[in-house]
């Protein structure tokens, strides 16, 4: 005889115990019966210890199972127990039964999250359904804001990350921009609701402030003070009202600018076609291994309906072994002698596929395109435009990312030209056309690289090819298909991609005989190069101060404890401190062997204090580094001199700076917002990689901040060093980087260094009335100086706005030249002035180093000596 306990019964799991008295150590096997059918078998060998105490031989004895889908339907049905051996007596709710009536429905349920404040949007996602229906996206939701209804959005963008952790529909998420009304620099509480249920979200309410832009987030705060003098302000509120910027576009609207884009950039090149002689030939290379038959179709068919005539598409079947897609090929062929068929007999991958492709090309250009993406109508004849304007030799456009329905997502809204960029992810991705001639020059695709095969491809095109040959092409003109099978969705899907894009990082280092470790981020194609450069060129870094004694002494503590590089001297700047700290401060200095202090008692002028420090200096390098950023790394030194190193073009290298709450205050300089400049990323938690990820890659910039940039010395002297007349304050960091740049050397961003910094903790802000006058004049003079430099930063797209939230707001769709960044010139570059032979580096670190046992004695450099 066996016994049968059952203790639960819900829709997800029937749970009970079971044992037969006269063989109790035997775990019993039961039949599960509803109605007569028997649908389950289970073991009853889960440990019961309550049982065991309540006096059953053995704990050995419980079972719980999930009822079977078929029977969730909310009909009464009968359940038993039986067993092939023994008879069993049911027991439930303490009484013994014939049978238990089982009459149940499994209920919907909601799973939810508010991820948060994404670069001006807030975030999240929503499934509901249960085990049998499985959980589905593209719910209602209702937002409100200070009990006010705000917005009613559907959660229906694609997710994969959900998709990927819940086995659930991808399509669940949701981006909310609140309406500027409740953009607020103060925080505000945000409520998400699932309709109609009224189910609030996981992680809602969320509280958070919006900071759009320096002018958006003062003059709404404004406003609302204003609203509370009444009428006797009515007419300053108006006024005040009238700056405000207005709606416009964002990335999280994105599709909605792209459908306005479209028919403007078609428009566009109606107007401004021009009849040309030269007509060259296109051939698009189209690698295909069993793609789906629509989207191939469709594919096809975007090459076709290209505006450029003069184009061959050919078609390099990798062995699909399928006849449908076969007769599919063969159905093109026959429409259209432009394109040309080949089928190969044996699978060889998407390097070989495409380079076979590439041997039977008849064009002067080659464009790479995947058998499933879309290319927009005016793609080829639009890149020919640009080549003829910038005589490049490959050129890249922008793209976005389509899904099944038509929808237009994730922009890629790229950067010109961007070695450094290039080595920690393949940025340029599509559109791609080259010469063929280039092409195969460096050997086409090399199928070793298969899943990074592009990224690699690019790499040895830039050893083989000037800057001033690769030109890109701002407009979006290609879509990056999205299925469950892309990288386009989830590089999870390609995790290859990721071993081949290290190897194809570090060969190509290897071939320029530049010595790293490169290693994968966050297991994706994202790449870090970590120098491991042997030589160790003298520096000296300088930092100026007026009193703010604890905040010197902290900065300079981190230094002098923390840097491992030996080589290396501090000047620090004392600008007429005037407290009794200051005397101690110097005095503790003095016991430094490779510190001193310069004293200059005179008006605050950063330009001239940094460049009388500079000019004691003989180093080959100079770190500018402002008193309240203290340094965390033993490393940080190294970092900045290898970035140096490893590209002689490289004359400034600047790092990542954060705030004490550990948000981003500076990850490199972007030229016109705010008029002139301003830093990217700002706001972003530490380790998030904005737009596009840039904030996690070492990379070219425009300009970096002064508050802590290491300068080449011979390049800070050929320039001029800072504007000492013109620029005494602000500024002056980014006029010397245009210099710089002017005469044809780089500037280098890298978020390797990162640093915390106290903004403008000494000198404060430039908001005080004793400073806007000074203030503004910097400000006309960089405008007048630098122009239209300013509106275009080769670095920055210029789809982006400048006078609000960037690399988030989106200026009007138009495809204007004269917002494009100017050609790159040849530059007379000349590295010779820096490039010392290794015995004269020897010589002078081996006559300027002391012990470096303890933290007091850290190898000291000769040096001008300073004076008062």
């Amino acid at each position: 005889m066996i016994y049968c306990y059952v203790d639960e019964i819900t829709p997800d799991v029937i749970r009970g115990w079971a044992f037969n008295p006269n063989a109790a150590d035997v775990p019993v096997t039961l039949h599960v019966v509803f109605d007569e059918q028997e649908l389950l078998r289970i073991q009853c060998d889960a440990i019961r210890e309550d049982v065991l105490e309540a006096g059953v031989p053995s704990s050995q004895v419980g079972f719980q199972f999930a009822p079977p889908a078929s029977v969730l339907d909310n009909k009464t049905r009968k359940l038993t127990f039986k067993s092939r051996l023994d008879d069993v007596v049911l027991v439930y709710n303490n009484q013994e039964v014939p049978s238990i009536d089982f009459t149940e429905t499994l209920p919907e349920q909601i799973f939810s999250y508010v991820d948060g404040n994404k670069a001006g949007a807030l975030t999240g996602w929503v499934v509901s359904g249960n085990r049998i229906t499985g959980m589905k996206g593209g719910r209602d939701l209702l937002v409100t804001c200070g009990g006010e209804k705000i917005g009613h959005i559907q959660a229906d963008r694609y997710r994969g990350d959900v998709g990927k952790v819940l086995s659930c529909d991808p399509y669940c998420g949701f981006q909310f921009v609140p309406p500027p009304l409740f953009r607020k620099s103060y925080p505000q509480e945000f409520h998400f609701y699932v309709l109609p249920e009224m189910k609030e979200l996981d992680n809602s309410p969320y509280f958070t402030s919006f900071v759009s832009d320096k002018y958006e987030g003062v003059v709404l705060d404004v406003v609302d003070q204003i609203d509370a003098l009444h009428t006797q302000l009515t007419q300053l509120r108006r006024q005040v009202r009238d700056i405000l910027p207005q709606p416009g576009y964002t990335l999280a609207d994105y599709h909605k600018w792209a459908t306005d884009y479209f028919p403007i950039l078609r428009r566009y090149v109606d107007r401004t076609r021009v009849a040309d002689t030269e007509e060259p030939l296109v051939s698009v290379i189209c690698p295909v291994w069993r793609p789906d038959l629509s989207d191939f179709r469709a594919a096809v068919e975007s090459v076709i309906n290209q505006t450029w005539q003069n184009w061959e598409l050919i078609i390099v079947d990798d062995c699909s072994e399928d006849e449908e897609l076969r007769d599919l090929i063969l159905e093109f062929v026959d429409l259209d002698p432009r394109i040309q068929a080949i089928f190969k007999e044996t699978n060889d991958g998407i390097s070989g596929t495409t380079n076979v492709g590439i041997e039977n090309a008849n064009g002067e250009w080659i464009a790479f395109f995947d058998h499933d993406d879309l290319l927009v109508d005016v793609a080829i004849e639009y890149m020919l435009r640009e080549a003829k304007r910038s005589q490049a030799d490959l050129l890249y456009s922008d793209e976005d990312k389509i899904d099944r329905s038509g929808y237009y997502s994730n922009p890629a809204f790229k950067t010109d030209w961007n070695y450094r960029l290039l080595l920690g992810v393949n940025y340029v991705c599509h559109f791609v056309m080259a010469k063929t001639a280039l092409v195969k020059k460096v050997g086409g695709l090399n199928k070793k690289y298969d899943g990074a095969q592009d990224h690699d491809f690019l790499l040895r095109v830039s050893e083989n090819l000037s800057a001033r040959k690769i030109h890109h092409v701002p407009e979006i003109l290609y879509h990056w298909r999205i299925t469950a099978k892309s990288t386009a969705a989830d590089i999870g899907n390609k995790s290859y991609a990721v071993d081949a894009g290290v190897q194809a990082v570090s060969d190509h280092l290897a071939r320029r005989k530049l010595p790293a470790k490169v290693t994968s981020q966050l297991n994706n194609t994202l790449y870090s190069v970590e120098w491991t450069f042997k030589e160790e060129p003298t520096v000296t870094i300088i930092v100026p101060y007026k009193d703010e004694i604890p905040t010197t002494k902290r900065c300079l503590d981190a230094i002098i404890k923390l840097t491992a590089y030996k080589h290396y001297d501090v000047i620090l700047i004392d600008n007429w401190s005037v407290t009794k700290e200051a005397k101690a401060f110097a005095k503790y200095v003095e016991k430094i062997p490779n510190a001193q202090i310069l004293t200059l008692k005179e008006k605050f002028n950063y330009s001239r204090l940094n460049n009388k420090a500079a000019a004691l200096s003989d180093s080959d390098f100079v770190v500018f580094l402002n008193n309240d950023v203290f340094v965390e790394q033993e490393n940080w030194l190294n970092i900045l001199v290898n970035e140096a190193l490893a590209d002689q073009e490289a004359a400034i290298v600047g790092g990542k700076f954060v705030y004490p709450n550990q948000t981003v205050q500076h990850a490199g300089v972007l030229l016109g917002i705010g008029d002139v400049a301003g830093h990217a990323h700002v706001g972003i938690p530490r380790d998030e990689g904005g737009y596009a990820g840039r904030a996690y890659f070492p990379q070219e910039m425009s300009a970096v901040t002064a508050a802590g940039m290491l300068v080449r010395k011979p390049a800070f002297d050929m320039v001029g060093g800072f504007d000492e007349e013109n620029l005494t304050v602000a500024f002056n960091d980014i006029d010397l980087c245009l210099k710089i740049r002017d005469a044809g050397f780089k500037v280098i961003w890298t978020p390797d260094f990162c640093a915390e910094h106290h903004e403008s903790l000494s000198r404060g802000s430039d908001d005080r009335p004793t400073t806007e006058r000074r203030f503004f004049h910097e400000t006309q003079y960089m405008l007048e100086r630098w122009g239209d430099r300013l509106q275009r930063d080769p670095f920055y797209n210029p789809h982006f706005a400048l006078d609000r939230q960037v690399f988030f707001d989106l200026l009007p769709p138009e495809v204007n030249l004269d917002r494009y960044p100017p050609l790159p010139k040849d530059q007379n570059v000349t590295p010779h002035l820096w490039e010392k032979s290794a015995e004269q580096t020897a010589s002078k670190s081996s006559t300027t180093s002391k012990s470096a046992q303890k933290p007091a004695a850290k190898p000291t450099r000769r040096r001008k000596k300073a004076s008062a």
